[in-house]
């Protein structure tokens, strides 16, 4: 169930010494085709990183032929020379495959403001390059993990076609278009057209709706790259409906390996006016300190819930919201509901539901809360 399941896919993950823990850290994923189709959502945040600037040329016409990615450097706010270091990666990717360098597509991740050794990439994308294969796409999935503690991959299929994936992130989950660093495959026919609208459809609904901790990336990268060796050209809603399976498998995969997280939350907000109200309601319920450290301690404080849904612009009346934890609905009318002590918190999957009795609309955020660990980790990661 990799990125190399479908077929017309080769990828490698190897060790450059990127890292200092001497884990694998540059990957290759190439489509040998006979499509080269490709689409792109990448992070809405203004200071972008130079393979995001790079890459954003490159998915301009809807094609491209291999990503080559990096973790241990996220070679953002490097200045010319990190530029440099993102163009000739691809140019040695398309060295390798006989390509342009505009045809790939390049990610890094890891620690903001240091240079990369170019050294270093440049060996390890050789090593890269002599090591692909139709078996490589979990060493692929493993050479992207920084904090993450484990890989994340998935793969749905559709009738002789499928769509394989692959994440990274832990931490800064809080996109406007994507998280992190995602690679999706798939060996149906499509035209760009058809790419772009159902990688956008899907990434709305799952990656733009997780929102660990607030705090955006300036790398997140989502792509898709369909190489039509399946000769099979499924209906763009069928395939919408397999791809955003996998977005939001991933998606999950990726709040459940959140960095030092006891609990997953998932802020449903019903009967909205519209679905930009749930989704603002959601995210503002989310990105409260205050309502995540309440879960962490296994405290059902509705009123925090409550105070973070009148901070937004959404349709309501105060006095008529409801709000339920884990199915337990102890607030009714603004007013308290049922005991809160029927509330337990003790799995880690917790649920909240907030309806606004405004509208038919609905939407779910997903968050973490707010521990120890994570501000540890957080605290110390570029020591």
């Amino acid at each position: 169930m990799t990125i190399t399941t479908p077929q017309g896919f080769r990828a490698s993950g190897v060790t450059a010494g990127l890292k200092a823990s001497g884990t694998s850290d540059v990957a290759l994923v190439v489509n040998d085709g006979p499509s080269d189709v490709a689409a792109c959502v990448y992070t809405a945040n203004r200071c972008k990183a130079n393979p995001v600037l790079w890459s954003e040329q490159v998915t301009a016409d809807g094609r491209a032929k291999a990503v080559v990615l990096n973790s241990g450097g996220a070679n953002c706010y490097t200045g010319p020379e990190g530029f440099r270091t993102t163009h000739a990666s691809a140019e040695q990717v398309a060295e390798r495959l006989g390509a342009g360098a505009i045809d790939v597509v390049v990610c890094s991740t890891g620690l903001i403001g240091d240079q990369l050794d170019s050294d270093k990439l440049t060996a390890g994308i050789e090593r890269a390059a002599d090591t692909l294969s139709v078996d490589g796409g979990t060493a692929a999935a493993e050479a992207i993990m920084t904090t993450d503690t484990r890989t994340k991959e998935s793969l749905r299929s559709g009738d002789g076609w499928s769509v394989g994936g692959m994440a990274k992130g832990a931490g800064m989950l809080a996109p406007a278009m994507a998280t992190m660093l995602v690679v999706i495959t798939t060996d149906a026919q499509l035209d760009s057209a058809a790419a772009d609208r159902a990688l956008r459809a899907a990434t709305r609904v799952t990656f733009d709706r997780l929102d660990s901790d607030g705090c955006m990336s300036t790398n997140d990268t989502v792509l898709l790259m369909a190489s039509g060796a399946s000769g099979a050209a499924p209906d763009e809603a069928e395939f919408t409906a397999r791809l955003t399976e996998v977005c939001h498998d991933l998606a999950q995969q990726l709040l459940s390996d959140a960095e030092g997280a006891d609990h997953d939350i998932a802020i449903e907000v019903v009967h909205a006016a519209s679905s930009g109200d749930a989704v603002e309601v959601g995210r503002s319920i989310a990105r409260s300190n205050l309502f995540k450290t309440a879960v962490y301690g296994k405290d059902p404080n509705w009123g925090r819930i409550l105070a973070s849904v009148g901070t937004t612009g959404a349709v309501f009346e105060p006095g008529e919201l409801d709000v339920a934890m884990n199915g337990v609905w102890i607030c009714r009318g603004g007013e308290p509901g049922d005991s809160r002590d029927l509330v337990d918190l003790g799995e880690r999957a917790v649920s909240v539901t907030v309806d606004l009795k405004a509208g038919t609309e609905t939407a779910t955020i997903w968050t973490n809360d707010l521990t120890h660990a994570y501000v540890h980790e957080n605290s110390a990661y570029s020591t």
